[in-house]
């Protein structure tokens, strides 16, 4: 069955109605009892925050601004499928289906998509041109929400496939940071006979293989490793093991939905020690609206739960041509070395001058450049 509905985001006023009650209802803990970010996103920003969203915050102005991408759902194996489909103008372009990961979602995207679609028109060639197809994850957005278990990485690499399939993609380049780094890699690994190559931000499979003294850049991704166990991680243990649990909160208080999420652009960033140096509030406003508007806190944990544990973890042989970049703030920046047993042909690797974990987000300029040069070799 090839039934692709066009889909517009349309949220309903008596759920913008509830959001404005609940925020302006916040019964708020007492601030930290420290004067930095090391307990957790700070009251006095968190509550600044809410402020805006309940009172000045423009949801309808917003929610018009990513209407203007063409999208819309398609049901694959059991579940609807959300996605963007924005097709260039220009003939010969390459069909590019990038994914997003947690607690990101298509809002990571709103920069560089018209860039990668029509060049010409933000300073580039048209023969730089892409179909950009962008996706919502299963659970996150407004895609379904998976009612079974199974949803893992594999299936959802296995999804996209269909998908492409549906869109008449015989070849098309994949894209993808986060869990989509993951899914990407499902997807070149598994779908080499359309995949026609793989551009990611993060290894997520890889793991250290340190020989003798480390290099530099084993020594910066070793130090990452150590830093996201000790002081950074507790918020994947509480979603790969009690997805549910947390759930009940995040789906009841904006706040705290607003918090959980926001605290990781902190984190994650290139930003100087705060979001709102790289982001503007309203965009970071816009990601966290789509977990909440959707009710997807529970239903995008779970993905957790659905990959990490001991029977859950799958490594992949990749061997079609592979492109990286290197955000110097990722949460473990990527080393090639480590890459190489699983991924045999890198025939791209940049060392970006800045950046973190939301690199089409953070920085769409140095993002749209590296995936237009990468591709550049595949077409």
């Amino acid at each position: 069955m090839n039934d692709i509905r066009p889909f517009r985001i349309a949220v309903a006023d008596e759920v913008l109605d509830d959001l404005r009650t609940r925020l302006r209802r916040t019964r708020w803990p007492e601030r930290e009892t420290v004067a930095d970010w090391s307990q957790g996103a700070p009251l006095a920003w968190i509550q600044e925050v809410c402020r805006h969203w309940a009172e000045q915050y423009d949801w309808r102005r917003r929610e018009a601004e990513l209407n203007r991408f063409a999208q819309f759902v398609t049901p694959i194996d059991g579940l609807d499928i959300h996605f963007i489909h924005a097709r260039s103008p220009h003939p010969g372009a390459m069909p590019l289906l990038i994914t997003h990961g947690w607690p990101g979602s298509i809002v990571e995207f709103h920069k560089v998509i018209e860039p990668l679609v029509d060049p010409p028109a933000h300073g580039g060639e048209a023969a730089d041109a892409f179909h950009v197809i962008c996706p919502s994850l299963p659970g996150f957005g407004f895609s379904g929400k998976p009612a079974t278990t199974g949803w893992g990485v594999d299936r959802i690499a296995a999804t996209w496939a269909r998908l492409m399939e549906r869109l008449g993609y015989a070849r098309y380049g994949a894209q993808g940071g986060d869990w989509g780094s993951a899914v990407t890699t499902a997807i070149g690994a598994l779908d080499a006979a359309h995949c026609a190559g793989i551009h990611i931000t993060l290894a997520m499979s890889a793991r250290p293989n340190v020989v003798g003294e480390p290099t530099p850049e084993e020594v910066r991704a070793l130090n990452g490793i150590k830093y996201y166990a000790e002081r950074d991680s507790g918020y994947s243990k509480q979603q790969s093991t009690r997805p549910q649990t947390l759930a009940y909160g995040l789906t009841d208080s904006p706040a705290g939905q607003a918090a959980w999420i926001l605290e990781k652009f902190w984190a994650w960033t290139d930003c100087d020690g705060h979001p709102e140096t790289v982001l503007g509030r309203d965009e970071l406003l816009d990601n966290v609206m789509l977990y909440w508007v959707t009710a997807t806190a529970g239903s995008s944990a779970r993905l957790y739960w659905e990959s990490f544990g001991p029977d859950r973890r799958t490594r992949h042989q990749v061997d079609v041509p592979t492109g990286v970049a290197v955000f110097p703030k990722e949460i473990v920046t990527p080393v090639r070395k480590w890459m190489e047993g699983s991924f045999a042909n890198i025939s791209h690797w940049r060392e970006m001058p800045k950046g973190g974990h939301f690199a089409a987000f953070e920085q769409p300029a140095l993002f749209v450049e590296d995936v237009r040069r990468f591709f550049r070799t595949l077409r």
